[in-house]
C-alpha cells in the first residue's frame, strides 16, 4: 500500500476513535486547527509528562516555567520576529493558490529521492539476499543522476536561502519544472517575503489600544525571566529552564493533518552556559535528546540528525532530529546553540543588565544558551504513525481477518487496562466493576461490555490499549482473571490481586528513562 493511503487511513482513524477531530467542524471547520478527542487528550498528556519528567526528575539543575502568551511587544522587536520572521511565498497565477517556495523545492527534491528509493526496492526484490545497497546506490546510473539533480538543485538552494535572494529561489522552481499541484501551471509570481505572527490589540477602548502578539514560540518568555529564575532559584551555571506551552503562527501553508499547524503547543527547554562551553553542551543534548527519542522503541533507523544549511540569525550551531513519516523524514525537534543573542538583545532594548556573576572568577558576563525545542503536536503525530499497524490474521475456519491496532509504549497509552465481564449477568459486571474501583486511582482504566469479547478486543486494539482483563465465571470461584497483551495477543490466567503490581510495573514511566 502506497505511503499516501497509509497517512490517509491514520487520519481516519484518530478521528474515528476519539483521537484527533477537524476543530468547527459543524461549521465546516478552521483550516489547520484541530481538536484533541477524548483519547488524543489522553496521549497528549502522556507525551507532555514523559518529556516533562525526563527535563525536570532527571536533571537537578533544570527547573519549570510557565509564562503568559500575551508579552510586551518589545520582546519580539528584541528576538528579531517583527523583522525577520517571516516564510517565502510565491502565488500561482492560475489557480490562485499560495505556497511556500522553499517547501515546493524541498517537495520536488524529496519526489526525486523517493524515485531512488524506489530503484533500490526494485533491485533488491530482484538480487534477494545478495544485494549490495551501498554499491547499488554508488554505480547505478539512473541512482546517480537522479542524485545529481538533487545535489544540483540543493546547492543552489542553500546559497539562495543563506543570501535571501528571492529572485534566485523562483529561478530554481521555474527551472526545475515545478507545477502547481492545482493547476497543473507553471505560471508563478515573484517571490517575497510574509511575516507569520499574529497580532491583535490590547486596551480597553479603540483609541487607548496598543498592538499585541501572539507568541510564536515559547523560548522569549523563559529569556526574559531567566535572572528571577535564577536568582529566585540561586541556580549556578549551567542550568535550564523548561517549559511546555502554546505557539500560535500565521502558516500559509498548513498541511499534512497535524504536522503544521497554526495553533500549537511547544515544548522547550533553554540551557544557559558559560560562553565558550556551549557546543559541548550542544554536543551533548544532542546525544541526549535523540536517546530520548529511541527510547520509545520505534527503531533507530527511524531517525536522523539534519544539519541546518542555513543557521538562523542568533545560531551558531543547529541540528535537527527527523523522523521517518509517511511522507518523508521531517523534523521533529530542533536543537540550537543560541549564543548570547538573546538576552544581550533583550539587554539592550530594556536596559535592565541580564548577566550572571560567577562568584569562583568574580566576572559577570551575559551568558550562552543551547535550546532544545520539540512541537507536542509533531510528537503526537510520530507516535501515532510509528504506533499505527495492520496485520492480517488466520481465523480457525481458515478465513483472514485484518486487524488494526495502535502500538502505543504502554506508558503513553490513554487507557491502560480495559476491564471486560465476560457476560452481563450472573455477577460478573459487578466483579470487573469492583476491580476498576481498586485500581482507578492508580491506572485509567476503562470499562467495556458492548458487543461480543471478541469485538471488544479489537476495539481495545484500535484505541491503542495495552491490556484487556477479562472477568468470566472462573473469577467468582478463584478470584483470577484473564489478561490478555495487545501486541502479541497471548493471554496469561493471574490472580486479581496480582493485576495492579503487573501493570503499575509495565506502564511505568521508569524504563523509559532508564534508557
Amino acid at each position: 500500500m502506497a505511503q499516501e493511503d497509509v497517512f490517509k487511513k491514520l487520519v481516519a482513524h484518530c478521528k474515528e476513535y476519539g483521537y484527533v477531530f477537524p476543530s468547527s467542524e459543524i461549521y465546516d471547520g478552521l483550516a489547520a486547527v484541530y481538536d484533541y478527542g477524548q483519547y488524543g487528550v489522553e496521549l497528549k498528556n502522556n507525551i507532555k509528562k514523559y518529556w516533562w519528567d525526563s527535563m525536570i526528575l532527571l536533571h537537578e539543575n533544570v527547573v519549570g516555567l510557565d509564562s503568559a502568551i500575551f508579552m510586551h511587544p518589545s520582546i519580539w522587536k528584541a528576538s528579531g520576529h517583527v523583522d525577520a520572521f517571516s516564510d517565502p511565498l510565491i502565488d500561482n497565477k492560475d489557480s490562485k493558490k499560495r505556497y511556500r517556495a522553499d517547501v515546493l523545492i524541498e517537495d520536488y527534491m524529496a519526489k526525486i529521492e523517493a524515485k531512488i528509493d524506489k530503484e533500490v526496492t526494485k533491485a533488491q526484490k530482484r538480487f534477494g539476499d545478495s544485494f549490495d545497497e551501498q554499491q547499488f546506490r554508488d554505480t547505478n546510473q539512473r541512482v546517480l543522476d537522479n542524485r545529481k539533480k538533487i545535489d544540483a538543485v540543493n546547492s543552489r538552494f542553500v546559497k539562495a536561502i543563506n543570501e535571501d535572494d528571492l529572485d534566485e529561489i523562483r529561478q530554481i522552481i521555474i527551472d526545475a519544472g515545478i507545477v502547481c499541484p492545482v493547476s497543473g501551471s507553471k505560471n508563478w509570481t515573484d517571490v517575497r517575503q510574509f511575516n507569520l505572527m499574529f497580532s491583535t490589540e490590547m486596551g480597553s477602548t479603540a483609541e487607548g489600544a496598543s498592538k499585541i502578539y501572539l507568541r510564536p514560540e515559547t523560548a522569549q518568555g523563559i529569556f526574559v525571566n531567566y535572572l528571577n529564575v535564577q536568582k529566585t532559584g540561586r541556580m549556578k551555571l549551567p542550568f535550564g529552564i523548561a517549559q511546555i506551552g502554546k505557539a500560535f503562527r500565521n502558516e500559509i501553508v498548513a498541511r499534512q493533518f497535524i504536522f503544521r499547524m497554526r495553533e500549537f503547543e511547544q515544548m522547550e527547554m533553554q540551557y544557559f552556559v558559560k560562553p565558550g562551553e556551549e557546543l559541548e553542551w550542544f554536543k551533548k543534548w544532542k546525544e541526549m535528546r535523540m536517546k530520548w527519542h529511541q527510547s520509545l522503541g520505534f527503531g533507530e533507523e527511524n531517525y536522523r540528525f539534519h544539519d541546518h544549511d542555513k543557521l538562523a540569525h542568533y545560531a551558531n550551531a543547529a541540528t535537527d532530529i527527523e523522523f521517518k513519516f509517511p511522507f518523508g523524514f521531517k523534523e521533529v525537534e530542533g536543537i540550537h546553540s543560541r549564543t548570547d543573542f538573546d538576552l544581550g538583545a533583550h539587554q539592550e532594548l530594556s536596559g535592565k543588565k541580564l548577566q550572571y556573576f560567577d562568584p569562583e572568577t568574580r566576572e559577570s558576563f551575559v551568558p550562552y544558551v543551547v535550546e532544545t525545542s520539540i512541537g507536542v503536536d509533531r510528537m503526537f503525530l510520530q507516535i501515532v504513525t510509528a504506533s499505527y499497524t495492520e496485520e492480517e490474521l488466520e481465523k480457525e475456519d481458515g478465513t483472514k481477518d485484518m486487524r488494526v491496532v495502535l502500538k502505543l509504549p504502554p506508558a503513553l497509552a490513554p487507557v491502560k487496562l480495559a476491564v471486560m465481564p465476560l457476560t452481563k449477568k450472573d455477577g460478573l459486571p459487578e466483579k470487573a466493576r469492583k476491580i476498576i474501583e481498586n485500581l482507578k486511582f492508580d491506572i485509567n482504566c476503562q470499562y467495556d461490555e458492548k458487543d461480543s469479547i471478541g469485538k471488544r478486543y479489537r476495539r481495545q486494539d484500535a484505541i491503542g490499549t495495552p491490556y484487556c482483563v477479562t472477568v468470566d465465571h472462573q473469577t467468582l470461584e478463584d478470584d483470577t482473571v484473564t489478561i490478555r497483551f495487545r501486541d502479541s495477543m497471548e493471554q496469561e490466567r493471574v490472580s486479581i490481586d496480582e493485576i495492579g503490581k503487573m501493570i503499575m510495573e509495565k506502564v511505568s514511566f521508569r524504563k523509559l528513562f532508564e534508557n
